[in-house]
């Protein structure tokens, strides 16, 4: 199959744009030099290991997979199961070098290519493959880069011994479980000291979790693949942490587990301190726990409290180093996500803090917005008085990365995208080699009803005012991203669908992130009321100043949360939403995971009127117009019987419907799929819309 269109042809060679880029941009301690990951063009999939020498302007390439393993590229068939799923949970689809870790001064790198681990000296590029017990997965250096921490099978292994580290007991050990690594963003799973001498691992026990089994009916000769689910209501994983030493040594970190079972994040603080936060199971009580790794003692640092949920802050709960606490906090009324130091509020109601980067020189580095949520700054905050000084300016998302005196600043305004690194007085741009955006697009904002809505409309280039067009709702609507932001590539596809002939809405309603908590708060317990009331508040609102908006025919698409809101549009909204094309939606969240589920609804247990009413399997019988279902057959995130379940209801109550299924493929579509699905949508929405 081939793309006809231009510019679908375009975002698939190149990676909807993200080929050529650098990612994983990693600092040396002392900020003088950079690690990252980039192929070698707009039109190369495979990334390879470079080093920018900032002192000189210089980039060496460090590591190339196609030298190293010539004839094999790293592509996602080949991984390891263990890794390959964690790129699912990462939302990472990169031929080559996925990711590497390094010593804090970049003299050694290493990564896993295929299985296998190779160590690199930075300095020359002489790049060493290192023996493993077996396919080898998330390779950790420890200081001096001498040993190499890795799993294989399940178990932790080093590089320097034949036996593995962690004791073959039927657990999984070093690796992120699920909920970690797709809910609470703690990809890793083990840990090296500062001294080398041991390494903090998980160790996590799944037996008592559901199994999830896939089979691809394009291949039905491959037996089905099945793993561990923590299904909403159903049991965790049974997950420890220990400190396993290198002399044999091994120590149980203590805490309330039953009560706090999730650990969001972990690591050493020094050779004699272990630092983990860790949270109970509806999230409303996050702690910051000190831990002896001598005895495994733990003690608590700070607590943070919701009565609805505990929304993370990257960068916090952390300890400054002066001993005192930076934690997320609220502003009175809900009106602003703040930061706190030792329980003092530093920021103001108008600023809406996302991120901590950390200390630098005297202040502390944060990434928030002010006034416009399309917007993000990045701000130096003063510990000790909580004055704001913005060291970014013009409409954007801009964010920071620090090391040093050195900061990298990346600029995602609506020409395109910047990479400017401030280091010893000078400014220069970290070399970047991806394709032109095709199209600087000026999206309509504006913030509509009287909630403030945040909304877009992107027109056709061509669109002459006073000719009504159909609309299409182009939504995601649920927790955890913003689809209304001034970052240049999420609108590159809006405006090719606005070229097709569409006025493309988009609003994030409540429940969404960076408005206020008061706004991301509103679904508790309940989904589907609050998104479907606001979406179509504000079509209505739009379209009052929008006269080319034309509510007699408006389509709704979606991918995961955006899916199950489309689905759900054509079920309970006939009369505002006509036509709907929903990828991948979790259609009953009894069925979805524990730490996302869970945090929102609460236990089905304890809230079985509020999973109920946001299941969409029993509006099957209401259907009556056009709906495409969209699912991945080998998508382990929502599992492809969400779509089948609402099949088989809506072919029971004799409601016809479509559905694309797609062997062998997961949550995340690859290059080349996603726009073969998008031309899909097109003739199905474009079928039914005219």
């Amino acid at each position: 199959m081939t793309h006809t269109d231009q510019f679908l042809a375009l975002s698939s060679r190149t990676g909807r744009f993200t080929y050529g880029a650098p990612r994983a941009v990693t600092f040396s301690a002392d900020g003088t030099r950079l690690l990252l990951l980039r192929s070698t063009g707009p039109e190369d999939p495979v990334d390879r290991l470079w080093l920018f020498d900032l002192t000189t302007r210089q980039e060496h390439l460090v590591a190339d997979p196609a030298v190293l393993l010539p004839g094999r590229t790293g592509a996602p068939a080949d991984l390891p199961v263990l890794e390959r799923r964690l790129r699912e949970r990462i939302r990472l689809w990169a031929p080559g070098i996925g990711s590497f870790a390094a010593t804090s001064d970049l003299a050694q790198a290493v990564f896993a290519l295929d299985g296998r681990i190779f160590r690199t000296a930075v300095a020359d590029g002489s790049t060493t493959e290192l023996p493993v017990a077996g396919p080898a997965f998330d390779p950790r250096p420890n200081a001096d880069g001498s040993v190499v921490a890795y799993v294989t099978g399940g178990a932790l292994h080093l590089t320097d011994r034949a036996e593995p580290l962690s004791p073959a007991d039927g657990a999984v050990w070093g690796v992120a479980e699920f909920a970690a690594a797709e809910e609470l963003g703690r990809t890793r799973g083990h840990w090296w000291s500062p001294d080398g001498r041991a390494v903090l691992a998980t160790r996590i026990d799944e037996s008592a979790l559901p199994l999830r089994w896939f089979a691809d009916p394009s291949h039905p000769e491959r037996a089905p693949e099945s793993f561990a689910y923590p299904q909403a209501g159903g049991p965790n994983v049974d997950l420890r942490l220990w400190v396993l030493g290198l002399d044999g040594t091994r120590t149980e970190v203590a805490w309330d587990r039953a009560a706090y079972p999730y650990v969001c994040a972990a690591g050493w603080e020094g050779d004699g301190e272990l630092l983990l936060t860790v949270a109970d199971r509806l999230q409303q009580n996050v702690l910051l726990l000190s831990a002896d790794p001598a005895t495994g003692a733990t003690r608590e640092l700070s607590r943070t409290v919701d009565e609805f949920w505990v929304d993370d802050l990257p960068g916090t709960p952390a300890r400054l180093s002066d001993g005192r606490l930076l934690t997320s906090a609220d502003t009175p009324g809900g009106e602003a996500r703040a930061v706190a130091l030792d329980g003092k509020i530093l920021t103001d109601e108008r600023t809406q803090v996302r991120r901590v980067i950390g200390q630098h020189g005297d202040g502390l580095l944060i990434e928030a917005g002010q006034d416009d949520p399309a917007d993000q700054h990045v701000f130096l905050l003063d510990p000790d008085s909580g004055a704001l000084s913005r060291l970014t300016e013009g409409t954007g998302v801009h964010s920071v990365l620090a090391a040093g005196d050195t900061l990298l600043l990346t600029h995602a305004t609506p020409t395109g995208i910047r990479r400017r690194l401030h280091f010893s007085g000078e400014e220069f741009d970290l070399p970047d080699r991806a394709a032109a955006l095709p199209y600087v697009v000026t999206p309509k904002l504006a913030r509509v009803t009287e909630l403030g809505l945040p909304t877009a409309v992107v027109y056709p280039r061509d669109h002459v005012a006073g000719t009504r067009l159909p609309v299409l709702l182009d939504v995601y609507g649920g927790p955890g991203y913003q689809a209304v932001a001034n970052e240049p590539r999420r609108w590159q596809a809006r405006q090719w669908w606005a070229d097709q002939g569409f006025a493309v809405v988009t609003t994030d309603n409540r429940g969404t992130p960076f408005v206020s908590p008061a706004f991301v708060k509103a679904i508790f317990r309940r989904f589907s009321a609050v998104a479907i009331e606001d979406q179509v508040a504000a079509l209505q609102a739009l379209a009052e100043t929008h006269p080319d908006l034309d509510l007699s025919r408006v389509g709704v698409r979606g991918w995961s949360y955006g899916g199950y809101f489309a689905a759900l549009a054509v079920l309970r909204r006939p009369d505002v939403f006509h036509a709907a094309a929903a990828g991948a939606p979790p259609t009953d969240f009894r069925q979805y995971d524990t730490a996302y589920t869970e945090r929102y609804l609460g236990l089905p247990q304890e809230n079985p009127e509020g999973y109920a009413a946001d299941c969409l399997v029993d509006d099957a019988p209401a259907l009556t117009r056009p709906l495409l279902l969209i699912h991945g057959l080998a998508d382990d995130n929502v599992h492809p019987s969400h779509t089948l379940l609402l099949s088989e209801a809506l072919h029971a109550a004799g409601r016809a419907h479509a559905v694309l299924p797609l062997p062998g493929v997961s949550h995340m579509t690859p290059d080349g799929m996603n726009e073969l699905v998008t031309e899909a949508e097109l003739a199905f929405i474009r079928s039914h819309l005219g």
